[in-house]
């Protein structure tokens, strides 16, 4: 094959040294590899984990965004009867401001008169009733309304 003695000496020895090396890099890179395959397990078991938790995340900020447009539906028909009623209360509360001024002012009356506007008085007084319980009804649908926003809330931050 190769007729120079020196190469073939050459290329023995270069293969012994390659050897040598390459056992000696093997040596002392083993540890480390074993080491990084570890922290890559690692690694890719968090990313599965992060992926199933996004995955529950949207899932559940999916569900808070319906519940949320539910309760911005609410509101606003909320708002819709507040908005309704106002007027009525603010007509009862002039009705009722006139009526103290029209028996101030009248320092004796027939007993017809004093009857009609006891009745009057009477009736404005229950329509009152009426308007004040509507309202607390309200107030309370608001009060649930707003309960239910911060459990959205603190459900969407936890």
């Amino acid at each position: 094959m190769t007729s120079n003695p020196l190469a073939t000496l050459r290329a023995g020895l270069g293969r012994r040294i390659a050897r040598f090396v390459d056992f000696r890099v093997d040596e002392r890179t083993q540890g480390r590899l074993e080491h990084h395959d570890v922290r890559l397990r690692e690694a890719e078991a968090r990313v599965t984990e992060q992926e199933h938790c996004t995955v529950d995340h949207r899932r559940r900020l999916d569900e808070l965004e319906a519940g949320l447009e539910r309760v911005r539906g609410d509101l606003l028909w909320t708002t819709g009867e507040v908005q309704r009623l106002v007027p009525h209360v603010a007509a009862q509360e002039a009705r009722l401001e006139d009526l103290r001024e029209s028996i101030a002012l009248v320092p004796a009356g027939d007993g017809g008169q004093v009857v009609q506007a006891r009745t009057l008085i009477e009736e404005i007084q229950r329509q009152h009733a009426q308007l004040r319980a509507r309202l607390s009804g309200v107030a309370r649908y608001e009060h649930r309304l707003r309960q239910l926003e911060e459990r959205a809330g603190e459900t969407a931050n936890g």
